[in-house]
């Protein structure tokens, strides 16, 4: 008999037989197995005749060992489900022992999260997990169904690369040769050059764009930055299309409208995941003080971004709000308001979540605090860039317009102390046909964290990379 997933048999009708198999995730009075293939959140119910089943089997089923199961799908007598599987077969493929399984996650019984990340080879198996997982899934497949319904084509842009394109400096090498080593030969190395794993693809999207159009990337990117905040990580996955014939505005139209989908496209698919870390959200707000408590659960964050329209600001107009804000007049801000600062966490979280208690579109940044590539404005003070912020994420996007003129480029990398031969090619694009054009990066695990509420960044990637830990 053909395997049937769980989340099909739970929508199956009584009398139907099927074959089922998962993990069980507890087993009570020797006849109710709660049985889990990952499939969906929630476990079927399967019901064993006990009194005719061997007791050599009935002791090899315990919590974490995998099964098999075939019989007829029933009407549930008792609460808590409305169908399962009266079982006429069990196979025992994989056992586990119950006193090893004392020692890990697998107990049917609260974890922290730390603890959770430390066996995050069995974390998938937990409620919580799975749902973050599958929310994951549903995304990445919102991105491309997006992309691909609008026109854009998916570009694979290089793991190594010899330029930095943030400008940061915080990248990891790439080499072959010794570190040991005195004195650093390029022409040993492998790629005969100094090269890292790469912070960005968005300087060989911008190559693409200016041929195919539409173009964006989706794949991983890596920082060396010795942090270990909620919300850094050392590997992480970014999404970054790139629009020719375009300007700062049809890139902040872009992102809205990609965002409202991605959002739109949880509300709709992962409903039931969604309310399993609604109701999380919830009890974990309870323990916070009251003045770091959420205004709106999770669901009603998601509903915020969709059914509003997002606002449009300029940074000089951010800072006169900030400036004549009450915790700013108070000295409540950590940071100095002025401009010409790049804007910290708790004050984009004032604008999001207290002054307009909507999605913030923050436009023309100070040129200081922005990366080379950004197109100067006619001011001579501020580029075209774009942050998007979110409440409870603050910065969810960054993007600007790109600088297309070749003389102003040149004069930009000057002035950030970039040698035109390291990025000669980015450089040449802009004599052969510049055009106007634009784009920004979605931290997707940012994303995932907005999506599911959880707080720290490392629960939204399966194996997260951090300072002093690279496990499994």
């Amino acid at each position: 008999m053909e395997r049937t997933k769980i989340y099909k048999a739970l929508k199956a009708s009584s009398g139907e037989k099927i074959t089922v198999c998962g993990w069980v995730r507890s087993f009570r009075a020797n006849r109710f197995i709660a049985l889990n293939d990952g499939s969906c959140l929630s476990s079927l119910q399967v019901v064993i005749d006990f009194e005719n089943t061997e007791q050599q089997l009935l002791d090899t089923i315990s919590v974490g060992a995998s099964i098999s199961v075939s019989g007829e799908m029933v009407e549930s007598q008792g609460s808590g489900q409305k169908i399962e599987l009266q079982a006429h077969t069990i196979n025992v493929i994989g056992t586990a022992n119950p006193e090893e399984v004392q020692k890990t996650i697998l107990q049917p019984k609260k974890h922290n999260l730390e603890t959770l990340r430390e066996q995050a080879h069995l974390r998938f198996r937990t409620n919580l997990f799975g749902a973050v997982f599958r929310i994951r899934h549903h995304m990445s497949f919102a991105v491309h169904n997006y992309f691909n319904q609008k026109g854009y084509f998916y570009i694979h842009t290089p793991i190594i690369t010899g330029s930095d394109a943030e400008g940061a400096g915080e990248m990891f090498k790439v080499t072959t040769v010794d570190n040991a080593q005195k004195k650093y030969n390029p022409e040993e190395d492998f790629f005969g050059k100094q090269t890292h794993l790469t912070v960005s693809g968005q300087l060989e999207a911008e190559l693409a764009a200016l041929a195919l159009s539409q173009v964006y990337t989706f794949g991983p990117t890596f920082r060396a930055e010795n942090s270990n905040t909620t919300r850094h990580l050392a590997e992480f996955w970014m999404i970054e299309p790139e629009i020719a014939f375009a300007d700062l505005k049809d890139n902040i139209d872009l992102a809205e409208d990609f965002l409202k989908y991605l959002v739109n496209y949880a509300l709709t698919n992962c409903m039931e995941d969604l309310l399993f870390l609604n109701e999380r959200d919830e009890k974990e707000d309870l323990q916070r003080p009251k003045n770091l408590r959420s205004e709106l659960n999770l669901i009603d964050r998601l509903r915020f971004v969709v059914d509003n329209e997002f606002i449009k600001i300029t940074y000089s107009e951010a800072i006169d709000i900030l400036i004549n804000s009450k915790p700013n007049k108070k000295k409540k801000f950590k940071y100095l308001v002025e401009w010409g600062i790049d804007l910290q966490s708790e004050h984009e979280k004032y604008l999001v979540e207290k002054h307009f208690k909507k999605p913030v579109v923050i436009f023309d940044y100070p040129k200081g605090v922005k990366a080379f590539y950004m197109r100067e404005n006619s001011d001579d003070k501020t580029v075209a860039a774009m942050d998007v912020l979110f409440p409870g994420i603050g910065e969810i996007v960054g993007g600007s317009q790109r600088e297309e003129r070749h003389d102003v480029l040149l004069k930009k990398c000057k002035e950030f102390g970039i040698p035109q031969e390291h990025v000669w090619w980015y450089l040449e694009t802009r004599k052969f046909g510049t055009v106007p054009h634009a784009g920004f990066g979605l931290g997707f695990e940012r994303l995932i964290m907005f999506v599911t509420g959880m707080q720290n960044i490392r629960d939204v990637i399966p194996f997260p990379r951090t300072p002093k830990n690279a496990e499994f």
